[in-house]
């Protein structure tokens, strides 16, 4: 090679180099400003939020409530995603006030939906707010329920309370009332289970009906144990198979959850 050809190589070389060190400075430069808290930060973790206790659910509202905490699994879902697509975005408030603060806000918003809709047809619960807030890497604690007097114990009862019946052991004495179960709280379903686990949350509302219509076509039966007998044990039975059902589903794609058999025992109201 001549020497004429040789000089434009070498230019060559040290443009390439003299790139390679601008573009090492700028990735420097952007890591140093991450390390100082000038973008969101949020490194790898998730958002965690409370689950929330929701109280026995009449049959009428199963429904609502149901949608409702399938709104707070989709609000979490969502704030996950855009944690996920906005690293390196906004200043060192950019999770708390972009994310964090708006997902409260939804959460609120769908437990006062929860708390309206069971306050429609029964004793409205209060504070559920108390399980909006959410934060980094881990849920924060969540404060004790507020003190509520529901309508059943008032004081005032008349003959067809939960108390009813006590004096009269000829007979099951549920007129009037009615069976209410706990909603069971199935957060973060995995899209390979929704399917199963949504069929078996059908079945738990289908069976309390069955109770209901059972317990309003038996009054009079039975002894003082009939609808305990013959109505709550038996529902208790396949509310446990239910739910155990629901557990295996999640758990053939994910961690399986335990421990939803506390949503299995009914009571009559």
């Amino acid at each position: 090679m001549s020497r004429a050809h040789a000089k434009p190589e070498r230019r060559k070389r040290v443009l390439i180099a003299g790139v390679a060190v601008a573009a090492t400075l700028t990735a420097g430069t952007a890591i140093a400003a991450f390390a100082a808290g000038e973008g969101n930060n949020s490194g790898g973790q998730s958002i965690a939020c409370p689950q929330p206790v929701v109280p026995a659910v009449p049959a009428q509202a199963q429904a609502e409530v149901q949608r409702e905490l399938a709104n707070l699994d989709k609000q979490i879902a969502e704030a996950n995603n855009r944690l996920r697509t906005s690293a390196g975005e906004g200043g060192p408030n950019f999770v708390q006030n972009a994310i964090l603060g708006p997902l409260a806000s939804k959460r609120v918003a769908a437990l006062n939906r929860i708390e309206t809709a069971i306050g429609r047809v029964a004793a409205k619960p209060e504070g559920l707010e108390r399980f909006a807030t959410c934060g980094l890497g881990q849920a924060p604690a969540v404060s004790a329920p507020p003190t509520t007097t529901s309508r059943a114990s008032s004081g005032t009862g008349n003959g067809n309370n939960s108390n009813a019946g006590n004096g009269s052991n000829s007979g099951s004495s549920a007129a009037g009332q009615a069976i209410e179960c706990p909603l069971p709280v199935v957060q973060n379903v995995p899209a390979q289970a929704k399917a199963e686990v949504d069929r078996e949350l059908a079945n738990l509302s289908k069976q309390q009906a069955e109770a209901n219509e059972r317990l309003r076509t038996s009054v009079g039966q039975g002894g003082p144990n009939f609808v305990q007998n013959a109505i709550l044990g038996p529902l208790k039975d396949k509310r446990v198979a239910a739910l155990n059902r629901i557990e295996t589903a999640i758990g053939r794609v994910a961690a399986k959850p335990e421990g939803l058999e506390r949503f299995a025992t009914c009571s009559l109201k």
